[in-house]
């Protein structure tokens, strides 16, 4: 164990993340924080960068000052570098950065400026290095990745449904979508770690219908399971009715009302999980503050449903849920590509 804390296995694993990204000697990148950031996964990128050859350098900027009246969580779109114009042309600069910010850099208004030139950005989730360890790289999560974003891309419709009474259908021709296994090698290109998600950011008007959430879903804003079932009335992309007597359903009504905001209750993205490595039950191993939530979103036949800011549909908000939903079947066409949770034809990993 080095004087920092961070175990050399941690490093190692940092190192094989990193390397998948073409991380070699002649690199340059540049590792984002901000002082709230995890330091342990700070320390771990410097050194795995170290151990590759790359030349590097470090943007540290102050975690900015709590501005909202509502606490903000697992959001993707940090507020941390503020619009400063010199840390945009420094991480420009860069051939990768490593995002360890809080909420991370995906969503982030200055991303855009940041890739333009060529810059590509690996997001390390905000996760304890444990976790991140656990997942490790899947060299073969890629290919059925892109498999399943193509299935997506000539689809029309995504339906879908469960033995708890989900129903919902989403217009999804023509709309930006895209997949992320983990790492990234072309330049202007982004992903998070751990990877293994599809998404989709439906146009305005295209989400009916009803969610039923059911226990052993999971609410990443709260990092809480349900406990109890809530229905969920979709209407137009927009939350038209909340319904449930426990806890589960008072929660989710009280956080969106705090937003006073419509937009907190449109509809962010869609999409599913695919990676077989990551567990839906293991947010109960760790502590809120060691546990991000990526895990969750990523489990292989997840349906990940989220609101909050959708650029694509002209909305934005802070107010965000991600919610990955357990034993779902999500149709595209009528064609079942995830039966009751679990991936099917090429989207399966065919170690199952």
């Amino acid at each position: 164990m080095h004087r920092s804390g961070v175990e050399s296995k941690w490093i190692r694993s940092f190192a094989q993340q990193f390397s998948a990204c073409g991380v070699g000697p002649r690199t340059v990148a540049a590792i984002l924080c901000e002082t709230g950031s995890r330091t342990e996964n700070v320390v771990a990128s410097r050194h795995a960068l170290a151990e590759l050859g790359a030349s590097q350098f470090l943007v540290e900027v102050p975690t900015p000052v709590q501005s909202e009246r509502v606490p903000v969580r697992s959001t993707g779109a940090s507020d941390a570098v503020q619009g400063l114009r010199g840390v945009i042309a420094a991480l420009s600069h860069a051939d990768i950065v490593i995002d360890c910010t809080v909420e991370g850099m995906l969503h982030a208004k200055e991303l855009g400026q940041i890739l333009v030139g060529g810059t590509r950005l690996m997001m390390v989730s905000n996760e304890h290095p444990e976790i991140l360890e656990r997942i490790g790289v899947d060299p073969g999560l890629e290919r059925r990745v892109k498999a399943g974003v193509s299935r997506l891309r000539r689809a029309r419709e995504m339906h879908v449904t469960s033995a708890a009474g989900t129903d919902l259908r989403i217009a999804i021709a023509g709309c930006p979508l895209g997949g992320n296994w983990g790492y990234c090698t072309e330049p202007g290109t982004r992903s998070h770690w751990p990877g293994g998600l599809i998404a989709a950011f439906p146009t305005a008007g295209s989400v009916n219908g009803t969610l039923i959430f059911a226990p052993g879903d999971a609410n990443l804003t709260f990092k809480r399971y349900f406990e109890s079932h809530v229905s969920v009335r979709i209407e137009q992309d927009y939350i038209t009715a909340i319904e449930g007597d426990g806890l589960d359903g008072e929660l989710l009504r009280s956080y969106i009302a705090a937003w006073g905001d419509r937009e907190a209750y449109a509809v962010s993205h869609v999409g599913w999980g695919m990676n077989e490595r990551a567990r839906w039950d293991s947010m109960v191993m760790y502590d809120k503050n060691d546990f991000n939530g990526t895990e969750l979103r990523v489990f292989a036949g997840n349906f990940l449903f989220s609101t909050g800011a959708n650029e694509h549909a002209g909305r934005f908000t802070k107010g965000h849920f991600d919610l990955p939903m357990r034993n779902c079947t999500i149709a595209l066409d009528g064609e079942v590509i995830v039966d009751k949770g679990v991936l099917k034809g090429e989207l399966a990993s065919s170690e199952n």
